[in-house]
């Protein structure tokens, strides 16, 4: 990307955005890139807002700190807004990222073709097992994760994710920082110890089913209150879509207007 006033704000906005807000931004990104992709040009702040389930004005908030987007009466420049908040999110050079551990859950990550679309690149497969190492998964080849630490100076990654066994994860995380790693994604739900200059971040599958269950225990007891059917969960590319985007974004190329 050439340098420019977008820039020169990625430093500003890395510094001063809410936490809360980003995490926002990304649910704004993933709805966004659904609008790029079904060639939609123009987006509502109350249909991106619907979208993902947060009030129009805390949208209008959240991204007041990317600067002026939208245009009054007629709504946000969905190619646009998405680039902005790529570059607020760091989005905008790519990651290279390394996945240790080959199993199932390994497996299906290096499988997954979306991460590429979002601008992480993973570069780099590690696994101990004699079996898996030397095997191919996808275009890549299973390193042997002994050579984890002069592999990532060869491979020069910005993220590493961790989906190995819990009593391994803490050891697997010391050669990760060893090699320079500053930023760490573990699918275990250990507590990983690391320097106070690493991030880390971790996914708990089990909690999130929880999370799910609560969720699903709450609408139940709305709708027998209401004397309705429970509503049953669903799995869609726009999960909490209000009618109006829905409708907006069928026509290819569509405005849609505030």
């Amino acid at each position: 990307m050439v340098a420019g006033p977008e820039s020169s704000a990625k430093v500003h906005l890395a510094k001063d955005i809410p936490p809360a807000t980003v995490a926002r931004l990304t649910a704004y990104l993933r709805v966004l890139g659904v609008l790029v992709d079904e060639g939609t040009l123009i987006v509502s702040s109350e249909e991106l807002a619907a979208a993902t389930g947060v009030g129009s004005a805390k949208l209008r908030k959240d991204l007041s700190f990317l600067g002026p987007n939208g245009v009054r009466g007629v709504g946000y420049d969905v190619a646009r807004l998405r680039a902005r908040i790529e570059i607020a999110l760091g989005l905008d050079q790519g990651h290279r990222v390394v996945l240790v551990g080959i199993g199932n859950l390994g497996r299906a990550l290096a499988g997954y073709g979306g991460f590429g679309r979002r601008g992480f690149t993973i570069v780099g497969l590690f696994d101990n097992e004699v079996d898996l190492v030397g095997t191919a998964v996808g275009p890549l080849l299973v390193r042997d994760v002994a050579d984890l630490v002069p592999a990532c100076a060869e491979l020069d990654p910005t993220i590493a994710v961790i989906a190995v066994p819990d009593d391994a994860a803490q050891a697997i995380c010391d050669r990760l920082v060893e090699a320079g790693l500053r930023c760490i994604l573990s699918f275990s739900p250990v507590a990983l110890r690391v320097p106070a200059y690493v991030e880390i971040r971790r996914v708990d599958l089990a909690v999130e089913m929880q999370m799910l269950s609560f969720s699903q225990a709450r609408n139940a007891e709305v709708a027998t209150r209401a004397g309705e059917d429970s509503p049953s969960l669903r799995s869609t590319g726009l999960m909490g879509r209000g009618p109006e985007l829905h409708a907006a974004t069928t026509n290819k190329g569509s405005v849609v207007r505030q």
